[in-house]
């Protein structure tokens, strides 16, 4: 026994901190508190390097289930806890690339975000924005890109694609369980209508679950299991539910496009034309009935004439548009988006945000035109070296994804949420790159 934890180093690792904690312990009794934070630490850390797949997993699940809301309900420190989420997915990626070898991704956007970071230095930081700050929100806009220098073997790409999968079905179970305890409401209303929020918000649970329609598709072009089909629809009503209009427009014209136009040996004719006459039929229903379906958000806007509203963003837009006049081509620092409007102003207030809802428009307040144009340019390239190597079908859909990212960032924080943990570890998980081999998932 003693000879198998020396060829051990974890073992190792493990035994001599014990011994050391308890001889610190036994002489200086006064700092138990601070050592045995240490040694959780210290203990996690161990697990994460040992069992990386699966801290990958908790972590991802974790991400889903929207702590900073569910938590921050619960004891408040809402920036401390995203910044938590953000740092354990760094330290992940950083414990699996020291296990497992990590890999040069030359085209990372989060390189567009450190030329940002120095191009805000040398220009001048926004007025109340410190260099301490602007350099927190790098790490923060960095964090979601890390995955790019992992990597991957095929448990963790299988673990990755899956938990994006299931993970707005996880939430939502949780989110049962913390409204029958009494912790929090399960869903929020909104002009009469019901927005499922389950652990988390409307909105994000709505981006959760389009990932996973994505996710979903881009499986069953891959391996043509009708099982998937399942989850597909199980996160469609999911996201009806939320009343995420963007994000729903956005999976039915993915879905749309995969059965109609992309090819795969999985989908026959027949098999594309049942799949049309069912999302037609439902379709119809929804019509028949959608007198009695005001409940539900979309349907419910739709009746209103409301469809098109930007839920006030656009008040909000001109705060930008004059700050990124000031000083078009070249930024205010990174960070400059969360202090461009103060949340205790009269507009934070009135919209209990001051997030701009369009990552364009944050991107060139922090970066210059300079700084948007490489963003743009770095993850337009990391996605096609990514994917050139992909079977055609799989390649078309995943660039017709980051298309509607695209899209989308035009009315939501898409860049800065911890939305974006999910959908880029998801994305990194589906790439494939000449020095790794085939995904094999």
């Amino acid at each position: 026994m003693i000879a198998a934890v020396r060829r051990d180093p974890i073992a190792v690792a493990a035994v001599t901190g014990l011994l050391g904690f308890g001889v610190i312990v036994f002489l200086a009794p006064p700092t138990i508190v601070p050592l045995l934070v240490v040694l959780g630490l210290g203990l996690a850390a161990a697990i994460a390097y040992a069992r990386p797949v699966a801290t990958m997993v908790m972590w991802l699940i974790l991400v889903e289930t929207t702590p900073e809301m569910w938590l921050s309900d619960l004891i408040g420190r809402h920036e401390l806890i995203i910044a938590l989420l953000k740092t354990a997915g760094l330290l992940i990626v950083g414990l699996a690339v020291l296990r497992d070898g990590g890999r040069a991704d030359r085209f990372n956007p989060s390189y567009a975000f450190l030329a940002m970071f120095a191009d805000g230095i040398v220009h001048g930081l926004w007025p109340g924005l410190t260099l301490m700050a602007s350099l927190r929100s790098l790490i923060g806009s960095a964090t979601p890109f890390a995955a790019g220098f992992l990597r991957l073997s095929p448990r963790m790409r299988v673990a990755i694609v899956r938990c994006t999968i299931v993970g707005p079905s996880i939430t939502v179970l949780y989110g049962m369980i913390l409204a029958a305890i009494g912790a929090r409401s399960l869903y929020s209303t909104q002009l009469g209508a019901i927005r499922l929020a389950a652990s988390s918000a409307p909105a994000f649970l709505g981006a959760f679950a389009m990932m996973a329609i994505f996710a979903g598709l881009i499986e069953f072009l891959r391996a043509g299991r009708l099982r998937d089909f399942g989850w597909i629809g199980g996160n469609f009503i999911i996201l009806i539910a939320t009343g995420a209009r963007a994000p729903l427009a956005l999976a039915v014209i993915i879905a749309l496009a995969t059965i109609l136009a992309t090819p795969s040996p999985y989908l026959s004719a027949s098999r594309r034309i049942s799949l049309l006459g069912l999302g037609g039929a439902l379709l119809g229903a929804v019509l028949m009935a959608a007198s009695a379906l005001h409940f539900v958000r979309v349907v419910d806007l739709i009746h209103l004439g409301d469809a098109g509203s930007l839920s006030n963003r656009q008040l909000i837009w001109p705060y930008f548009e004059a700050a990124i006049g000031k000083s078009p081509l070249l930024g205010w620092g990174v960070g400059a988006g969360k202090v461009v409007v103060a949340l205790k102003s009269a507009i934070g207030r009135l919209l209990g945000t001051n997030a701009a809802h369009n990552e364009y428009l944050r991107i060139t307040v922090e970066g210059g035109v300079i700084g948007a144009v490489l963003l743009v340019g770095m993850m337009t390239l990391w996605l096609f070296r990514g994917s050139t190597a992909l079977p055609a079908g799989q390649r078309r859909i995943i660039r017709l994804v980051f298309a509607a990212f695209a899209v989308q960032s035009f009315t939501d924080n898409t860049l800065i949420a911890t939305t974006s943990l999910v959908f880029f570890t998801w994305a990194r998980a589906i790439f494939v790159h000449p020095d790794e081999g085939p995904p094999a998932i």
